[in-house]
């Protein structure tokens, strides 16, 4: 492995006259028909590579338990929430006998014995860490983007003539560096700009040599300009592919001669989303790396969402909108921030129809402070009262999500005084509460620091254990799923996964 890259320009400096031509030498040398040979020559034009781990938890999984991901049937899924849940992953070759990656765990044939494993997403994380920390043996920082915690882009237009390689060689070698070290499969897109990385690795890589696809524009008219279906695209979901089913578009190429012919019903339908569009169709994308490390969002939000595991009544609902409630404005003080405006969302059970037979539509307000704050004692009587007056008493709810937005600056915000108490009495004497609120910042402070010290649950509220409380076990996941082998608690209840042969349970001696 080479060492770690400080800076793309040192890097370059080192491939000057003088310097070794070849840092890395690819164990795929010879490899036949390279379209990317030619653009190590081309300095005008960037070249992007996306990397992608082949179904990366159930992958993970598997390397844990020493099996091969590619020949074991392995389902990633938290089976305690249901047979109805989602599997979060769901291993190659269980794809290969037609289960979906996103299937229920009811949808998996009853025929087919598979190891159903916990999510332990502290390893998952883990193992992302560690593939990074790859990507930095051969590129620098500001010339990666991670996508997702399986996905990365990186511009590789600077190392071409530092490696001595071309894209797709280079491609191979970081795929075998992954597989090496980790055990880990990945599969690998390239492209003259990012979209057509991305549509390489998604659309063609699957089904290419090696696991890597290859597009630029001439190749991306001439593989995938009649592809169907359209929602094979990145950023074309089936919402938006059947707004375009009603102008008569099924293709890219239908896609780009509406635009070329005339673009006003594209713009009309999809406002400035339409000029995205439009660029994607022909296979062009203006957004560079150095765009996207420069980004920075004009607002900032907070948000916390979770599915209840069983129907909630409307009194255990109000106890964990409190909980979010304090879970929300704890995390404002951790970002010494506050806001203003908080938005709760309540959606209703699914089995519980109105009187025209249709599901119970949600429930949502917005509430507006006139000074922002992150105090819990102000904002749960404010959101409490909306919640009384808006959400059905005799509906079971499921889901709930709490959204604060417009982030400002605690420190430059001011504080939220009232003039009265909680019981209505007037307050005579406001230095008692600003002082209140001080003592809040301190409490908020305090209570950071043991968390961090100690962990999550090490201090909680009362409120967090009643029965219908569902923060103490949120604590112990990662984001909203199991965290696994690094919370002891989580260890505990699951200390072993299932195998399940016919929907019956026998224990994995793995």
């Amino acid at each position: 492995m080479l060492p770690p890259a400080n800076t793309a320009a040192s890097l370059a400096a080192s491939s000057a006259p003088g310097a070794q031509a070849k840092a890395i030498f690819t164990r795929n040398a010879n490899i036949h028909d390279d379209p990317t040979a030619f653009w190590a020559h081309d300095k005008d034009h960037p070249v992007y590579m996306i990397i992608d781990l082949k179904s990366f938890y159930a992958s993970v999984e598997c390397v844990l338990r020493g099996l091969d991901p590619m020949t074991t049937d392995l389902v990633v899924a938290d089976r305690e929430r249901g047979e109805g849940t989602i599997c979060l992953a769901v291993s190659p070759s269980l794809k290969a006998k037609g289960v979906s990656g996103r299937a229920r765990v009811y949808e998996i044939p009853t025929c087919l014995t598979y190891i159903s494993a916990t999510p332990r997403m502290a390893e998952y994380e883990r193992a992302s860490a560690e593939i990074y920390a790859i990507y930095l043996q051969y590129f620098a920082p500001e010339d990666i983007h991670v996508y997702s915690c399986d996905e990365a882009f990186i511009d590789i237009t600077d190392y071409l003539s530092l490696y001595g390689m071309t894209p797709k060689e280079l491609g191979m070698e970081l795929m075998n560096a992954i597989l090496d070290t980790t055990g880990l499969r990945s599969t690998c897109g390239l492209g003259t700009n990012m979209y057509l990385a991305k549509i390489a690795l998604d659309i063609l890589s699957k089904h290419s040599a090696g696991f890597i696809g290859i597009l630029d524009e001439d190749r991306y008219k001439a593989l995938l300009w009649d592809h169907t279906p359209i929602t094979d695209f990145w950023m074309i979901a089936g919402g938006k592919a059947r707004r375009l089913s009603r102008l008569g578009i099924h293709t890219m190429r239908q896609l780009a001669e509406t635009a070329f012919a005339d673009d006003s019903s594209l713009y009309r339908e999809f406002g400035v989303d339409a000029e995205i569009m439009i660029d994607h169709a022909f296979g062009r994308e203006p957004v560079r790396m150095s765009d996207v490390k420069s980004y920075k969002s004009l607002s900032h939000s907070i948000s916390m969402g979770q599915v209840l595991m069983r129907d909630y009544s409307f009194d255990e609902a109000e106890t964990v909108i409190k909980e979010m409630t304090c879970e929300i404005c704890l995390r404002m003080a951790g970002r010494q921030v506050a806001t203003s405006t908080i938005v709760f969302f309540v959606a209703y059970s699914h089995s519980w129809l109105d009187e025209h037979g249709l599901p119970v539509p949600p429930s949502s307000a917005t509430i507006r402070l006139k000074t922002a704050t992150c105090n819990e004692d102000t904002w749960i009587p404010a959101i409490i009262e909306k919640y009384e007056k808006l959400v059905h008493r005799d509906v079971p709810i499921r889901r709930i999500q709490i959204c604060c937005g417009s982030l400002v600056d605690r420190k430059t915000c001011g504080y939220q005084v009232s003039m009265f108490d909680a019981k209505g009495n007037l307050i005579p004497d406001f230095e008692t509460a600003l002082q209140r609120q001080e003592k809040a910042q301190k409490m908020h402070a305090t209570v950071l620091s043991i968390k961090e010290a100690y962990g999550r649950n090490a201090i909680v509220k009362g409120t967090n254990l009643l029965k219908a409380g569902t923060q103490m076990e949120r604590n112990c996941q990662i984001g909203g799923h199991r965290a696994g082998s690094y919370d002891r608690v989580v260890m505990e209840k699951n200390a072993r996964d299932v195998r399940h042969v016919n929907h019956n349970a026998v224990l994995a001696d793995l």
